[in-house]
């Protein structure tokens, strides 16, 4: 099942001479004496059908994590095997940086010491990048059997939903541990955290950098034993991980979205209003007030939250200086970009709520009595907040000027020191 829809160039994607292939597999193990024997020799044994596909060539690298059995004496039996021993444990995303730093391949790839992973399904993995992908990653979801535990598999599908709407692309698996890709799209993951949410993390940049990521379905065999992972604790760094990652690349996907909830309460209360003055009611009761101001706070402070999003855009994009996967919906929805138009939609706003003011005070001072004063107070509050988000609008239209003034500048600057023109 292909992820993205936009490849890299045509010269990092064509396919080489089978001589030029190489697959490094990097195992990260910690304390893994039971199984590590199991799990190098499946490894080892793909080789003939790795070359069948064109990788001639396989480097089996074993990260020993700072073990205290006897995992790194039995990785040395193994003479075609290259053990990298840390002295002190640096966690599961450590030991794999350290294997990508010290492998060869032009194709990486990395699987668990605990074969819970099945290592044969490595050459359907690097025929699907050499056919094109970026990354292809072994879907426990997909495939036909999962022992793990049932919170486990929730948790997966939680964070996998999680990630779709977040990266507007549909993926089934962000944790898995099992995966292959162009070592050439190494710099575009970095950095990535030494934890167990190195995954996550690497799966929410690989989207936002708008890579070509397939999903293969692979079974999954629970560990014997007890599992490193924990599920409260290593749940809440998934979370904060995957999130904090799209923030990097794509605030306006969730800020924008927050701000839309709250704008979108406004809206059905100003609705719900409009219709029970139309059916008659002109009183309100303690729960009509709530609703009322409920509805006036929410939809500044969404119009608030909405344009946030869109500035810190414009901030991110400054740092990345290449294109990413950005937008509220992930396309353009207008032909001109919504906030070009803020000057004029907010200059509206802020004219419409003084205007709002002073009426309601003229007619607060015609209907003098309490009624009139009940009146006056709605809508002396409501020209406040039409006021305020036009204020908001205007604000954030100068920022977005100027920071996109800011983006230009550097951008010619680049291109004269490079003797070019820009377009």
């Amino acid at each position: 099942m292909s992820l993205g829809t936009m490849p890299r160039s045509a010269a990092s994607v064509a396919p080489a001479t089978q001589s030029q292939h190489k697959l490094s597999v990097i195992i990260p193990a910690y304390n893994e004496e039971d199984g590590i024997a199991e799990i190098v020799e499946r490894v080892l044994a793909i080789e003939p059908e790795l070359q069948k596909i064109g990788v001639g060539e396989l480097e089996l690298i074993v990260v020993d994590d700072g073990s205290k059995d006897r995992t790194a004496e039995i990785v040395r039996g193994y003479p075609a095997v290259r053990l990298i021993q840390h002295k002190v444990n640096r966690n599961y995303g450590g030991a794999l940086k350290t294997g990508f730093h010290h492998a060869t391949g032009d194709l990486l790839a990395f699987l668990d010491a605990d074969s819970t992973y099945p290592p044969e399904y490595f050459p359907q993995m690097c025929k699907a990048v050499l056919d094109g992908a970026d990354m292809c990653v072994g879907s426990r979801m997909a495939g036909a059997k999962n022992d793990s535990p049932k919170i486990r598999q929730l948790g997966n599908f939680l964070f996998a939903q999680l990630v779709s709407l977040l990266s507007n692309t549909r993926v089934t698996d962000v944790a898995s541990g099992q995966r292959v890709f162009r070592r050439d799209v190494l710099p575009l993951l970095y950095p990535l955290p030494d934890g167990l949410n190195f995954t996550p993390a690497m799966s929410t940049r690989a989207l936002h950098e708008n890579l070509k990521i397939v999903e293969v379905a692979v079974p999954h065999h629970e560990r014997s034993g007890r599992s490193k992972l924990g599920v409260v604790r290593d749940g809440m760094r998934f979370l904060n991980a995957i999130v904090w990652t799209a923030l990097a690349y794509n605030p306006a996907r969730i800020f924008g979205g927050i701000g839309l909830i709250g704008v979108a309460i406004a809206a059905l209360v100003a609705l719900t209003l409009i219709g029970l003055r139309l059916s008659g009611v002109n009183q309100l009761g303690p729960w009509g007030v709530f609703a009322v101001f409920a509805g006036l706070t929410l939809g500044v402070a969404g119009v608030s939250v909405f344009t946030l999003g869109m500035m810190f855009n414009y901030l991110v994009s400054l740092f990345h200086k290449r294109p990413i996967r950005q937008g509220l919906f992930g396309r353009p929805i207008f032909k001109t970009p919504l906030d070009r138009h803020f000057w004029w939609m907010g200059g509206l706003l802020a004219c419409v709520g003084i205007a709002l003011a002073f009426v309601s005070l003229a007619l607060g001072l015609s209907n003098a009595g309490p009624a009139g004063s009940n009146r006056q107070w709605f809508w002396m509050l409501s020209s406040s907040m039409v006021f305020l988000v036009g204020v908001q609008l205007l604000v954030s239209w100068f920022v977005m000027r100027v920071l996109e003034e800011l983006a230009q500048r550097e951008g010619q600057v680049d291109a004269d020191l490079a003797g070019k023109a820009v377009k």
